[in-house]
């Protein structure tokens, strides 16, 4: 049975995949991007206002719930009997991929290129590492790492990774090209890769039926014992 929890990664796919093409939608409007002369980057498009004002809000909630997605594996994965450091990698290149995405869209591309660049090198890059890793783990665990949903669906995962792998190699060649235009296809392409693979954790998170938070006091931290006072009693002495 599917729990709520599983909504998570599906609302995370369509919020970010209509955040991008939003933008896209009113920089094309307002023509601070011109079509005839080729496909705009995805940052183009959040650079100039009001679109960039939109686009930094939209990013910041889609990396909010990234970083929630990537602690609940990491949660899922723990109780799944994964090594703590292997773990720990895959929780922080989530986290990293997370950070990555907000700083995209709080430092436009035309006023902080360089904070920018290093922003975009963590969303699309230790991103998609951050699948990539997950797929190496559920092959190489495939015994004893549970394994939701459908047998097909560790092929799809790997040909999605691939994918993203070869567009990225392939956008990084051609933007150096001077091709922008071919590249930017294929960030566009990169970008929606990797909303599918968040996605696809729905099937992970059908495990999940609710989470709960658990607070510990330190060692030298003792809880103050309750009141020996009745509950009355205490009502009638806090009114006068």
């Amino acid at each position: 049975m599917w729990g709520y929890l599983s909504l998570l990664p599906v609302f995370l796919a369509v919020w970010a995949a209509a955040s991008i093409w939003t933008v896209f939608a009113i920089a094309v409007a307002n023509r601070t991007v011109n079509l005839t002369e080729g496909v705009p980057y995805i940052s183009l498009c959040g650079s100039y206002p009001p679109q960039s004002c939109i686009f930094g809000q939209l990013l910041n909630m889609g990396a909010a719930m990234a970083a929630w997605i990537c602690i609940l594996r990491y949660h899922q994965l723990r109780d799944w009997g994964v090594k703590k450091w292997l773990n720990q990698v895959i929780l922080w290149s989530g986290l990293l991929c997370a950070l990555g995405t907000s700083v995209v869209g709080n430092f436009q591309q035309k006023n902080q290129q360089a904070t920018h660049l290093t922003g975009a090198f963590f969303a699309f890059f230790v991103g998609h590492v951050y699948f990539w890793l997950q797929l190496l783990l559920s092959w190489k665990m495939k015994k004893s790492l549970p394994q939701p949903g459908t047998p097909w669906l560790r092929p799809l995962r790997l040909v999605l990774c691939s994918l993203c792998t070869i567009l990225m190699v392939t956008m990084v060649i051609l933007h150096t090209s001077c091709r922008r235009s071919a590249a930017a296809v294929c960030e566009w392409a990169v970008a929606m890769l990797l909303f599918a693979l968040f996605g696809l954790l729905a099937v992970d998170f059908s495990e999940l039926h609710s989470c709960s938070l658990c607070l510990q006091p330190g060692p030298g931290l003792s809880l103050a014992p309750a009141s020996p006072v009745a509950p009355e009693t205490q009502s009638s002495s806090q009114l006068f």
